[in-house]
């Protein structure tokens, strides 16, 4: 059903999307896309909407789904209503999940936009021809990748390579959103709260710098010795793995791995302690083990949060059930509008590559060209800042 509050706010970030209202205005009159369909896996909100209708609008037909647990109602609605071929609704089953990435390869596009990489690994199961290759936005879904590029062999542009991903959506736009999300969801206080964040990428730096601006005390953990070696030259604590976990009154995993927090750790964690995840896949935080734990005697949920009682007397707090809490939690806002026209821009701009032949045999997930980083940079410095050419 049509919200008016949703469309709005989905009209809100369309408007402010200056970089895609660009390249959409563009590929009005070159359409890149005709004849071509592209199919999407992406988390399904408002600025997502913005980078889906500059596409359609380029020619192509669009078919999409969403992620585990991160689409909106309203952004589905009103791609429905824009010509989106939209698969499904929100799910956080992923029997039910992996159903609807099937459906849209179906349709077999000829182009992909995946998003941690499930639909280039679902169609390898079931191979179709006239797949011309396409962009995969995420780590977790390169990690995946990487090690199928034999069995792909199509070019893949992989968008978190990008310099520009990396700092400007990464490292502050994750960082920001998460901080804003956890003052949301928990109305905390940030102010001397020991946070611990898992994971020193570009993520786990921006939250760890984001919560210390904020007056927590962080401290970090990360399996390279290099990047604790940073943590500790970037002024953060690098405790022990245990003693990290006995003091944490918050903890968040942004590894892109699996089980980095789980019902082993119970017994580290002190009472009142809250576990949130950042990654993209909900699998850093074992929840479901969390919850079948016989320590645990009851679980409460409200607002966002479940609430873990255990035998002993403690409470655990676990955000948005270990899915990324900054678009899974109660009214998900996600990362900043600016942020997210750079990355969908680069977006944008590779799919184009692909479509139009400039992409060779050997871009098999590979990082985005530096000619696109540089273009896409140019036209942000021009439409945002109002600086032309050095």
């Amino acid at each position: 059903m049509k919200s008016d509050a949703g469309f709005n706010r989905i009209e809100w970030v369309r408007d402010s999307c200056r970089l895609l209202s660009s390249i959409l205005r563009e590929f009005k009159e070159s359409r890149p896309f005709n004849g071509l369909t592209i199919g999407t896996g992406i988390h399904l909100e408002p600025k997502t909407v913005a980078l889906l209708l500059a596409l359609r609008e380029g020619g192509a037909a669009v078919v999409s789904t969403g992620n585990l647990n991160t689409t909106q109602d309203e952004a589905v609605e009103y791609l429905r209503l824009h010509g989106v071929d939209v698969v499904g609704r929100n799910t956080s089953d992923e029997n039910v999940h992996r159903h609807h990435l099937l459906e849209v390869l179906e349709r077999r596009p000829q182009l992909i936009l995946d998003n941690g990489g499930d639909l280039f690994v679902s169609s390898l199961a079931a191979p179709f021809e006239g797949l011309l290759g396409g962009t995969e936005e995420t780590t977790s879904g390169r990690m995946r990748l990487t090690d199928l590029r034999d069995q792909i062999s199509v070019p893949i542009y992989v968008i978190n390579d990008s310099p520009i991903k990396q700092f400007a959506e990464n490292k502050h736009a994750v960082g920001q959103s998460a901080l804003e999300s956890f003052l949301r969801i928990t109305n905390l206080a940030t102010n001397g709260r020991r946070v611990l964040v898992f994971g020193y990428g570009s993520v786990g730096k921006g939250i760890a710098t984001h919560f210390r601006n904020a007056f927590a005390s962080v401290a970090v953990i990360d399996r390279s010795p290099v990047l604790r070696l940073e943590a500790w030259f970037d002024g953060f604590e690098v405790p022990a793995r245990e003693d990290a976990l006995r003091s944490a009154d918050l903890v968040i995993t942004a590894t892109g791995a699996v089980d980095v927090v789980t019902e082993s750790d119970l017994e580290l964690l002190k009472d009142g302690a809250i576990l949130a995840n950042a990654g993209h896949f909900p699998r850093e935080i074992a929840t479901d083990r969390l919850l079948r734990d016989s320590r645990v005697q009851s679980a409460r949920e409200g607002n966002g949060v479940t609430t873990l009682a255990l035998q002993d007397g403690r409470s655990i707090h676990l955000i948005a059930r270990g899915h990324m809490f900054n678009l899974a939690g109660p009214h998900p806002l996600g990362n900043s509008i600016q942020s997210m026209d750079l990355g969908f821009a680069l977006q944008a701009r590779c799919l184009e590559a692909i479509a139009t032949g400039q992409a060779g045999k050997d871009d098999v997930v590979v990082p985005v060209p530096a000619r696109i980083d540089s273009l896409v940079a140019q036209a942000f410095l021009e439409l945002y800042v109002g600086a032309g050419t050095a």
